[in-house]
Order: C-alpha cells, then sequence, then structure tokens
C-alpha cells in the first residue's frame, strides 16, 4: 500500500518507519525544513511545504495513494488535509493533539475515517503492561468505557457456568466470545466458560474491577484499572 504520512515529528516519522519496515511505500509531508532533512536523511521521500494546502498535498500523487495520515501536532491543519485527502479519495486518518476532549472527538470523528490520540494509544499499551496477560485493554472508547479483553482463569466466579448464566454489572456489556483457541465471534448463550476463554466487555471505568473479579477472579489487581 502506498501511505502520505504530513508531519514528520515523533508521531509521523516512527508511523513512517514502522510501514516502510511492513513494506510499505511511504511519502513523508513536512513544513519545518531541519524535520524534513532528518526524515531525507533516514531515506524517506520528503515534500516539502504545508500539507493543509492542496497545492501542496497534491504533489504526492494522491492518485496513486491508498491512505493519508494527518499526524502534525495542529489539529486544525491535521483537519484541512483530510478534508483534501477525502475528496481525492483516499481513506483518512487525523490526529488529535495532546488537548484531547470528548467534545473535540465528537467533532471531527464524522468527518474522517479515522481518529488517533498517540498520548491516550500509550497509556493503553502501558496499561496492557500493569494489568497482566489476563486483561488487554483494546480501546478506551470515551471517556469512562473502555474495551477489554479478560481472560477465564482457574480462579474465576464464572468459571464452569455458562454464558446464559453471566450476569455481569450494569454498566458491562459483553460483546464478543471466543474458546481458548478460536478467534472471538458474536456470543453463543449455550458456551460454557472454561480457563482459557476470552470475553471482550465494554464497561464503565467504575465496574471494571468488579468485571475482572468475576471473570478472571484476581481482586488485588483491581486497582490497576481505570482511567488512561
Amino acid at each position: 500500500m502506498r501511505f502520505v504520512i504530513v508531519g514528520a515529528g515523533r508521531v509521523g516519522l516512527r508511523t513512517a518507519r514502522a510501514l516502510r519496515e511492513s513494506g510499505h511505500d511511504v511519502v513523508l509531508v513536512e513544513a519545518d525544513p531541519k524535520t524534513a532533512d532528518r526524515a531525507q536523511e533516514e531515506g524517506f521521500e520528503v515534500i516539502h511545504g504545508d500539507g493543509s494546502l492542496e497545492s501542496v498535498l497534491e504533489q504526492t500523487d494522491l492518485a496513486s495513494a491508498d491512505v493519508v495520515g494527518a499526524l502534525t501536532g495542529d489539529l486544525n491543519a491535521n483537519f484541512a488535509t483530510c478534508l483534501i485527502a477525502s475528496e481525492h479519495g483516499c481513506r483518512t486518518v487525523l490526529r488529535i493533539d495532546e488537548d484531547y476532549r470528548e467534545d473535540i472527538y465528537r467533532q471531527y470523528a464524522d468527518a474522517v475515517d479515522e481518529v488517533i490520540y498517540p498520548e491516550r494509544l500509550g497509556a493503553i499499551a502501558t496499561k496492557n503492561a500493569l494489568l497482566g496477560g489476563n486483561s488487554v485493554a483494546i480501546a478506551d472508547i470515551a471517556q469512562h468505557l473502555q474495551l477489554i479483553q479478560f481472560t477465564v482463569t482457574a480462579d474465576a466466579p464464572v468459571n464452569g457456568y455458562s454464558l446464559s448464566e453471566l450476569e455481569l454489572p450494569a454498566k458491562a456489556r459483553l460483546l464478543a466470545f471466543g474458546k481458548q483457541d478460536s478467534p472471538v465471534d458474536v456470543p453463543n448463550v449455550d458456551a460454557s466458560l472454561e480457563v482459557g476463554d476470552r470475553l471482550v466487555v465494554l464497561a464503565d471505568f467504575t465496574v471494571l474491577g468488579d468485571v475482572r473479579q468475576l471473570i478472571v477472579g484476581e481482586q488485588a489487581a483491581q486497582p490497576a484499572l481505570g482511567g488512561a
């Protein structure tokens, strides 16, 4: 695939490296001369200029691009980039800066294909390390909502029960279920819960500890759950 990354700073350059390592074609757009030079020194094709301007963005040959990632630290510039790229038929990814707020997310989310918040993604990775292998944070859906995959352990109170007997807290919902060696899928209420089975749950932060204790049976780890 061919990717256009606008912004060759910390987030953009790391993303470009990861894409190139996976065998993809990447072109970067960067306005700052020193930052652009650094990316060129690493062997990337770099277009010098403001990627929020159509005249600059068109220099990347948008007709052959699959995805445009607007990854600068300027939210308004990123949004302008995505609007231009969308008009050219590209998939768009918008970076929200460090001043993340839920109302900002909602304002821009419907206009682009994907919204990312690198600081929050980094927090999720850290949280996974803290939670351990039986609880994996997949995404922070909103300010107080999180999607987590729990793995049933031998100590879990629900071990041996069926999904129809599973009673989650009021602010939690089971979205997907998978047996130990199978992909997660739509839950089958007749399935039995056994060690190694995985449950993907959407839950409010206030009840995540209760959900974990129910499925994993590790009450001591409860304080690690909560906001990013």
